[in-house]
């Protein structure tokens, strides 16, 4: 296996991780958002509001995403130790 085949299946990873972490991600912010704006308008201040409400947003997304989440992490195991005897 060449340096140019392992640069690849690096990017694959690193777009891997990237494209799997984008919906918690996304969730986090969104509800985050959307309880800073109801916080500012209704002027409660309270910290431990936030974090509970996107914490429990981001457990309901990968509970609902994680059927697709380990089906992605099992394709690249697949296709990773199907190459691995390019490596040896």
């Amino acid at each position: 296996m060449g340096q140019a085949e392992l640069v690849a299946m690096t990017a694959q990873a690193i777009q891997l991780v990237l494209l799997l972490s984008l919906p918690p991600i996304v969730a986090a912010a969104l509800v985050g958002t959307l309880v800073a704006l109801l916080q500012a308008l209704t002027q409660v201040q309270e910290q431990t509001l936030s974090f509970v409400i996107k914490l429990i947003a981001v457990i309901m997304v990968l509970f609902f995403t994680a059927h697709w989440l380990g089906g992605q992490l099992y394709q690249y195991s697949l296709h990773l130790f199907d190459s691995l005897p390019d490596v040896l």
